[in-house]
């Protein structure tokens, strides 16, 4: 038996990285998946490769190999009416929501006074009003389904402690907390549970594959060391299991679960 038989789980940003290795291991576990990736460019200021049809498309593939159900489209969480449209058949399919993971993000690099608009417009949009309207999509279905369930918001460390060159993501970031305390307080009578995670370095394109943040570190290294020096980048798995124990501790809502390898407490 798995930890979520018979659930069925809502996983933004899931062609590749953390969004696919959610979306595998909840199949592992029983769930089935509804998800949705842009899986193409984002904004033309990101300084790392995007996600793909064919990263969409390896995802369902690897899924369905875990003997999983899967419901994935090609489409960008800026736009509620595709997030509607796509649990409204998720959910038709499968018959629930238990679960969401809201993960998709976007990260572009730049001082305060040097970003360009696009550059702070596009990520806030992204990031925080993208993960709103995951929200607005998803909660109806939970509430109404009365499952109880989980709200996982994919948030960083650089919404607990501001980093230079990160205006945009950071002030996003922080913006998630907001959003998933208000949801907590609201959604927990519901027994639905809403918490943050915030990693530091995670083994995915945005996370190593960044060419400015090379420049970042070089120009900004004092911001940017942890804890753990022998340990400094995330896995994969770090991240699910962070995931999988938030939804399923019952006892845990509002919380801000680091996996940071201690850098916001340096």
């Amino acid at each position: 038996m798995g930890q979520f038989d018979g659930q069925v789980v809502y996983i933004t940003g899931i062609a590749r990285g953390q969004g696919r290795n959610h979306a595998i291991r909840f199949a592992r576990e029983g769930a089935a998946v509804i998800g949705l990736d842009i899986a193409g460019p984002v904004a033309d200021h990101a300084t790392y490769a995007p996600a793909t049809p064919d990263d969409l498309a390896e995802t369902v593939r690897l899924v369905e190999a875990e003997g999983g159900q899967i419901l994935a489209r090609q489409g960008d969480i800026r736009d509620l009416a595709v997030q509607q449209e796509l649990l409204e058949e998720g959910v038709a399919r499968f018959g629930r929501l238990d679960h969401v993971v809201a993960n998709a993000g976007l990260l572009t690099w730049g001082l305060v006074w040097e970003l360009s608009e696009d550059q702070f417009t596009d990520v806030v949009d992204v990031n925080l009003t993208g993960t709103w309207k995951t929200l607005k999509a998803a909660i109806p279905h939970m509430l109404t389904a009365r499952n109880g369930g989980s709200i996982t918001i994919m948030s960083s460390v650089a919404g607990l402690k501001a980093m230079p060159a990160q205006a945009s993501y950071s002030a996003s970031k922080f913006g998630l907390r907001g959003l998933a305390q208000t949801a907590a307080k609201e959604l927990g009578p519901k027994h639905i549970r809403v918490n943050t995670v915030h990693p530091y370095a995670v083994n995915t394109e945005m996370g190593i594959g960044d060419s400015s943040a090379i420049k970042a570190f070089e120009d900004w290294g004092m911001h940017f060391p942890s804890l753990l020096g022998y340990y400094p980048v995330a896995s994969l798995d770090d991240l699910t299991d962070a995931v999988f124990y938030l939804a399923t501790a019952q006892a845990v809502t509002g919380a801000e679960f680091q996996i940071d390898m201690g850098h916001s407490k340096v």
